[in-house]
């Protein structure tokens, strides 16, 4: 949308994402979110960086499209912004240095399949020797079977099995579930 449009729409538009990215949110445990990104979570994204860097070249506007569609499912698989959240800054300094890899370490589960561990920050390394990043983008590639599994009805867990950040939710919230599902093909 042209910025002129989308000042308009915005209200609007940013309460539909907002109900929408409730039933996509995922909490592992009190510190971890996940965010699974779809074509509206990535288009409410791409516009609201047009607006704050006031971008309405067609250059800019296809470096932002270049660099967020990537984070768009496409049909196998789920793709995710995972949020480390600690409030106090020196708390979540602390934290960060001891959850490095961790963005490696989380998983989804289709009840009868295997884990799949996330396969983690594709675009660039988002860690370094002292401590990860508060912020990890992250792909969930899932076979024929375990589509046809959530599809019949099979339950879905996830987690994070890291030395230093260890949860399960044994059934992710079926809202959650469902929308999910609407992104495999």
């Amino acid at each position: 949308m042209p910025l002129e449009a989308y000042a308009k729409a915005r209200p609007e538009f940013r309460a539909k994402v907002m109900a929408h990215k409730k039933d996509r949110s995922l909490h592992l445990g009190g510190n971890v979110t996940l965010i699974f990104e779809d074509e509206l979570t990535i288009r409410y994204q791409i516009q609201e960086m047009l607006r704050a860097e006031r971008i309405f070249e067609e250059e800019g506007i296809n470096d932002e499209l270049e660099a967020y569609n990537p984070l768009i499912p496409d049909g196998s698989n789920w793709k995710a912004t995972m949020m480390i959240e600690y409030p106090d800054e020196n708390e979540r300094r602390a934290r960060l240095a001891k959850l490095i890899g961790i963005e490696d370490r989380v998983w989804v589960q289709v009840a009868g399949c295997e884990r799949v561990h996330a396969i983690a920050d594709e675009d660039l390394e988002r860690e370094n020797a002292e401590k990860t990043s508060s912020v990890h983008f992250m792909r969930f590639e899932l076979t024929p079977a375990m589509v046809s599994a959530l599809r019949g009805g099979a339950p879905l867990a996830a987690g994070v099995d890291h030395p230093n950040y260890s949860v399960t939710v044994d059934r992710v919230p079926d809202a959650t579930r469902a929308s999910l599902l609407a992104d495999l093909a």
